[in-house]
């Protein structure tokens, strides 16, 4: 009996230390403690991010669209408090998710900008979910669920990373604004191994599953892109970007470019009646995707290019033809 009280004693011990840390800040009850985001699955600790009142825009997207920092986006934008809700291998579901919860946050957003790439390009049937576990219930409305979400021993190892962070015994893996660099740093680039991971990547990736007349292929993503544009009120401006993959994803005649040009045209057609907003293509023969020095592998960009696609797309997201020729604008016909 005794035991089994003390037992209960400690379970309600934890229990009580994690919803106090709350360390993904979510529940309604959560003290006003200096968290930041500690979870290495972005998808716990990206919701607090989308419901903070320290920004006022957001960019989303896969991992192609993480380098993309707030920090060269604000000024680019003038002014805006841009958070980077962008995740690894996201599906479109889970990004049209999070920028779901930061939609009914900012109800009237500075500015939105979507990255698109083959989670928004694919053929096959909507896919929800990768193998990264994802809490639907960070992402709804009734956030006092999480109370009976917290008692698990993943929510207790995270409340122990968070409490490390809010007694600063340990940084936090994200930044406040959501961004982070996950690529090497420059002294280790290595143009030898790239022109491998290059090789790979097109061996890998060159090739769709696709069959009979581009105009019958369905991309059952861009149905989630109509809902996110009718979301977003029509008075902020929406910036939605092909991302720039390196060249060896776009040669001419493969089933690859046949994907990527009707997916484009779709893009397209999905926004035409949507006021306030612009289609940047950034996959297409440029400065930028030629130079095979501007790349880790055929996906990821360096550091400097996001920093320079940051002030392409505040151009971009105003109209403006790229005077350097990284991005085409698109435009209904």
């Amino acid at each position: 009996m005794l035991a089994s009280g003390t037992a209960a004693g400690a379970a309600a011990l934890l229990y009580a230390f994690v919803v106090i840390i709350d360390p993904f800040g979510t529940l309604p009850l959560s003290p006003p403690l200096p968290r930041a985001p500690v979870s290495t699955n972005a998808r716990f600790a990206f919701p607090a991010l989308a419901r903070s009142a320290s920004f006022d825009s957001a960019v989303a997207g896969t991992s192609t669209s993480r380098l993309l920092r707030p920090a060269a986006l604000d000024p680019a934008f003038g002014g805006a408090r841009f958070v980077n809700l962008s995740m690894n291998a996201a599906t479109a579901y889970e990004q049209a998710r999070i920028l779901g919860v930061f939609l009914r946050a900012h109800p009237a957003p500075r500015a939105v900008v979507l990255g698109l790439d083959i989670a928004w390009c694919s053929t096959g049937p909507l896919q929800h979910y990768t193998e990264r576990p994802f809490p639907e219930w960070m992402y709804g409305r009734d956030r006092w669920r999480g109370y009976r979400e917290m008692f698990n021993l993943y929510a207790l190892t995270e409340a122990w990373a968070q409490f490390l962070h809010v007694t600063r015994l340990k940084r936090s893996r994200y930044g406040l604004d959501g961004y982070t660099s996950f690529v090497p740093d420059d002294s280790l680039y290595d143009p030898a191994r790239v022109a491998t991971h290059l090789a790979e990547d097109e061996a890998q990736f060159s090739r769709a599953d696709v069959a009979g007349d581009p105009a019958s292929w369905h991309f059952a993503a861009l149905n989630l892109l109509e809902q996110i544009l009718a979301d977003v009120p029509a008075t902020t401006p929406v910036m939605l970007y092909f991302v720039p993959y390196n060249h060896v994803l776009q040669q001419p005649g493969t089933d690859m470019s046949a994907v990527w040009a009707a997916c484009k045209a779709q893009t397209v057609a999905a926004a035409q009646n949507r006021p306030n907003v612009a289609i940047a293509d950034f996959m297409i023969p440029s400065p930028i995707t030629a130079d095979d020095n501007n790349y880790w592998d055929a996906l990821h960009y360096r550091v400097a290019i996001a920093d320079r696609m940051a002030g392409d797309l505040a151009a971009a997201s105003r109209k403006q033809a790229s005077a350097a020729g990284d991005y085409r604008l698109l435009t209904a016909p």
